[in-house]
């Protein structure tokens, strides 16, 4: 018998001959229920994280239920007979639309629905009059005449989303520009009533985008230029997370809470895009809340980006964390009180400036932070001049590149403070064109300026008085 390719084992029995055992084929139903078992696994899993990203932030679910809305109140066209009467077969441009414009943020919605309408008017109407004169043209040069519009229209439309401005505000109502231009011309070659059928589409796309910005505003709102104003706000407290983090554990061996943090921020260099969407969606909102209808968001562009550039220092200054077992012990003690102390007000600048644009204050404490991180950044510098004083006494002897870890680590913070100096100018920017109130300590200072200026100019009253 051939046994080849297969697994055996010899066993020997009592009668000295031998016995072959044939290993047993795993079951189909544990195999069954082993993959069974392991998809179970995943969905719930995945069933977890859905619900934890729901948990994390409910307006995500606010926001689905909002569209399931929207097009349920939509969907009633077709099924209300006088409904369907009225808008015929084009009350499902009203389901479409809503599809398309609906978006998270109002902003987004709203920069959506505009576009779409004026874009729809706009295009519907100049292929209604190109129509109209190719119509006047010939059935011969007829098809010829739109033709070479929509070549036109359709290039130079397409050209203009390359501009900046045109990208950054109307690249949507450009795309729907071409694509309602290209959809009203081609059909009027066809269509006969061409004029009651644009109508009809365009009052139901009017009907769409004005139940999603009802239903956007009114129905747990998410405003974008909230959104950006506290995100500037938290990336700059976990700019000074990752700095408090990081000098900590250069100096010491840190604990768990300063190794968590000291990635916060990565967040900061991740949002750009994020910055500049919201930024793009606030512009087309109404005023709301504290923000007023022309506020200064591009304000809050300048302060990220300030705030990625000390970010990137701080990504720097992360990577010497391995160079830390190569500074002498003693220099390394020479300087590190100087530098905490300097990380600490730093820091502490960073989260008074967080603090100053989400609270939309100004505060006197900020003159006095910034005064004690210069004063850190001076002791710094004078510890580090009085360096080889302190090998001289030690007697100690240290090559050349052993100090130089230590240098590019101190640079490198004296860097990052002198960086936080442009995203003080650009709050700053902010708090005066927004008009942010002061806080109490200062409400306090200027009214006892006002009463002594008042009492002043009383007391010169009463001298003008008894000298005439």
């Amino acid at each position: 018998m051939d046994h080849e390719n297969r697994v055996e084992w010899n066993i020997d029995v009592g009668d000295k001959s031998l016995q072959i055992l044939e290993p047993k084929n795993e079951s189909i139903l544990m195999r069954l229920r082993d993959k069974l078992k392991a998809l179970f696994i995943r969905v719930r899993r995945f069933l977890k994280k859905t619900w934890d990203l729901g948990v994390d932030d409910p307006r995500r679910v606010y926001h689905c239920l909002k569209v399931g809305l929207a097009l349920t109140l939509v969907s009633f066209f077709y099924y209300i007979r006088p409904l369907y009467d009225g808008f015929g077969g084009n009350a499902m441009w009203a389901l479409m639309t809503v599809v398309v414009v609906f978006e998270y943020t109002v902003g987004g919605t709203l920069y959506k629905c505009l576009n779409r309408i004026c874009a729809t008017f706009l295009a519907g109407f100049l292929a209604l009059g190109v129509n109209w004169v190719a119509a006047q043209s010939g059935h011969r040069f007829e098809p010829v005449i739109m033709g070479i519009s929509l070549f036109v229209i359709a290039s130079v439309t397409t050209y203009s989303r390359f501009i900046p401005l045109v990208k950054a505000r109307y690249d949507y109502g450009c795309t729907i520009f071409i694509l309602t231009y290209g959809l009203v011309l081609v059909s009027g070659y066809r269509v006969e009533n061409l004029m009651d059928e644009a109508m009809q589409r365009l009052s139901t796309i009017i009907l769409g985008t004005c139940l999603c910005i009802v239903i956007s505003m009114l129905v747990f709102p998410v405003w974008a230029g909230m959104e950006l104003h506290i995100l500037i706000s938290s990336n700059l407290n976990k700019l000074a997370n990752s700095l408090d983090s990081c000098v900590y554990e250069y100096f010491s061996d840190g604990d768990e809470e300063s190794k968590n943090k000291i990635e916060d921020y990565r967040c900061v260099l991740n949002s750009k895009a994020s910055e500049e969407s919201m930024s793009d969606f606030a512009r087309w909102e109404p005023a709301h809340g504290e923000f007023s209808f022309r506020y200064p968001w591009k304000i809050y562009i300048k302060i990220g980006s300030s705030s990625r550039s000390c970010a990137y220092c701080i990504e720097t200054l992360i990577s010497r964390l391995d160079s830390k077992n190569r500074v002498p012990e003693t220099i390394r003690h020479h300087v590190s009180a100087s530098c905490l102390r300097l990380s600490l007000s730093t820091s502490d600048v960073i989260r008074k400036l967080s603090t100053s644009v989400f609270s939309m204050t100004r505060s006197t404490q900020m003159d006095r932070a910034v005064i004690e991180m210069k004063n850190a950044v001076q002791q710094l510098q004078n510890d580090v001049k009085s360096l080889p004083d302190l090998l001289i006494r030690s007697h100690t002897k240290h090559e050349l590149l052993e100090l130089i870890p230590m240098v590019t680590f101190i640079s490198l913070l004296i860097e990052i403070a002198s960086k936080i100096g442009s995203i003080i100018k650009v709050v700053e920017e902010l708090a005066q064109v927004a008009k942010f109130r002061h806080t109490e300590d200062e409400r306090e200072i200027q009214n006892t300026l006002a009463a002594t200026k008042i009492a002043n100019k009383e007391e010169n009253m009463k001298v003008l008085q008894i000298n005439v």
